[in-house]
């Protein structure tokens, strides 16, 4: 039986005004699988996918990443750029000057990878999420959803085992979320990656996901 891409054992967060927004999580997503956080607005599913990511510290519990804790009792939490994770936000949060081609480089450039390796790589990932031609744009010039395809692109390119996207595609309208959930599906699977999508639409998680998981008051109601 494969390690888990990640697993979260009995996860609790709670806010220092004493808010418990995630409660005893047990979670494990394998390598390869697409599983959509579902639930309403404030049920803690995006709470609990900056747990995994490290933008919140858990409170209890335990988080590991193919078979290694990253947070919990005991252990120094690792950081974001240590967890080997990539992480897609609801806004993309592009960096407006730099060029769509910079912008997908940008982890790449982080981690000291040589110009022509970073240029081939981004070129891939151009590919990848069809915006060929598009590497010198600015990103100030893009759609919606092509700033979207540019977030997931940069969020891939340094090949991360595991991708968490928060409602990446609430900000878009509806029938561009429909086109764009099922290009989402068919790049996620093209690469083989974990990962984790959260929603409050259950079309979108079901195009997406290979498996739902239902979240409400920060606990799971189905998986």
């Amino acid at each position: 039986m494969s390690v888990p891409a990640v697993e979260c054992q009995q996860v609790s967060i709670t806010y220092p005004d004493g808010f418990t927004a995630v409660q005893d999580i047990d979670l494990a997503v394998a390598p390869g699988e697409i599983v959509a956080l579902l639930g309403p607005s404030g049920s803690g599913k995006s709470t609990l996918l900056r747990g995994l990511a490290g933008l919140e510290r858990i409170t209890s519990g335990r988080v590991l990443m193919d078979d290694v804790v990253v947070d919990g009792p005991g252990v120094i939490p690792r950081p974001v750029h240590q967890r080997g994770c990539g992480m897609v936000f609801q806004d993309g949060q592009l960096f407006p000057h730099r060029t769509v081609g910079r912008n997908i480089a940008y982890g790449l450039e982080a981690a000291g990878v040589p110009k022509p390796e970073r240029r081939e790589r981004v070129a891939q990932m151009l590919q990848l999420v069809s915006l060929e031609g598009f590497e010198n744009r600015p990103v100030t010039t893009l759609s919606g959803g092509q700033g979207q395809r540019v977030a997931l692109a940069r969020s891939l390119a340094p090949r991360p085992k595991l991708l968490l996207l928060d409602e990446p595609l609430s900000a878009l309208d509806r029938d561009l979320r429909e086109r764009l959930a099922v290009d989402i599906r068919q790049i996620l699977t093209s690469t083989s990656i974990a990962a984790v999508f959260v929603t409050h639409d259950h079309d979108e998680a079901a195009t997406v996901a290979d498996r739902i998981v239902t979240i409400d008051a920060g606990r799971i109601i189905t998986a």
